[in-house]
């Protein structure tokens, strides 16, 4: 970098095009920069007015810049396009399977966080450059600080093996101020998991704040778990595998509803769920069913999903089969 400033110092050179990055162009009084890489990058702030180009365009601007002796560019004002391929999981999004418990499916669901409009703060650095003093009241940031506040339910965007990017899909903050029914766990329950886990008791103390002595507690597996998903793993492909998942469903959406059970599963696996008729006569009213599931597991992961349907709130929820 030292060596890419003394040469702007030497030279006057109003946009610069490197691999350097926009900070040493912005010490040395260049107006533009052009940046170059292997990879698309996300939405980004630059220190001046800027472009990040892939290798093979930069090699187009390098060729033109060596054809002549006066070379001049112009950086346009970005220019918005739409993208076919949205909704997808961003490429530092954290994937599954949750090597700490492999029969509990992660990521649940995912929320927008990419590239979003936020509200920022004045005395923060726009690009986090040394020398840059603009101040705005909005910037465009992307990861959990973003997706987190968009939080809550579902529309799937299928893709090869995404169940582990995706869970249980995109979330819809309308609908889940309303989801009909829910998957109730306390404390409890989540230490009677963690018992299950084998976490040992200092561990346990570090989480709960409590002494607790799992030898004293009727502990759970993690399929026992009230989770809204289920997973099952098998040691290999054509592996024979069975499990039955018992939850319990409690009735927020309408005081008198009736579920009905919808299955959509691969060929090959055969996945029950019983009784496959919910009826609730009141708000706060629960409901338990078992789902279970038999048959051989073809490729490295396998999905299907249960949703609960009264004709007013669909509760999709996630079977996974996967090999480990």
């Amino acid at each position: 970098m030292v060596e890419m400033l003394q040469i702007l110092k030497q030279v006057s050179i109003k946009i610069y095009l490197g691999s350097e990055g926009a900070a040493e162009a912005l010490r040395a009084g260049a107006v533009g920069v052009l940046t170059q890489g292997h990879k698309f990058m996300d939405a980004t702030s630059f220190p001046l007015p800027g472009c990040y180009l892939q290798s093979n365009d930069a090699a187009n601007i390098h060729k033109y810049i060596h054809s002549t002796r006066t070379p001049t560019a112009t950086i346009y004002k970005t220019t918005e396009f739409k993208d076919n391929l949205a909704p997808m999981v961003a490429s530092f999004s954290s994937r599954g399977p949750n090597n700490a418990t492999l029969e509990i499916l992660k990521p649940d669901l995912i929320a927008p966080g990419v590239n979003i409009i936020a509200s920022w703060s004045p005395i923060s650095p726009i690009s986090h450059t040394s020398g840059e003093n603009r101040k705005l009241e909005f910037n465009i940031v992307s990861g959990t600080s973003m997706s987190c506040p968009h939080v809550t339910a579902k529309q799937i965007s299928p893709d090869n093996h995404a169940e582990f990017a995706y869970g249980a899909g995109q979330i819809d903050p309308i609908k889940a101020l309303n989801p009909g029914l829910v998957y109730e766990a306390n404390e409890v329950d989540y230490i009677r998991f963690l018992c299950g886990q084998d976490f040992n008791a200092l561990t346990l103390q570090l989480i709960t704040g409590d002494k607790i002595i799992c030898s004293e507690i009727a502990y759970t597996t993690a399929r026992d778990l009230n989770y809204p998903s289920f997973a099952l793993k098998a040691p290999h492909p054509n592996h024979y595998i069975s499990g039955s998942f018992r939850r319990t469903v409690t009735n927020v959406g309408s005081p008198n509803s009736t579920y009905i059970a919808i299955l959509i599963v691969s060929k090959g696996l055969n996945i029950s769920v019983n009784p496959d008729v919910l009826y609730f006569t009141s708000l706060g009213e629960k409901q338990t069913y078992v789902l279970t599931i038999n048959g051989k597991i073809k490729k490295s992961i396998e999905s299907a999903s249960l949703i609960w349907d009264d004709g007013k709130f669909q509760k999709k929820e996630m079977v996974l089969l996967y090999i480990t």
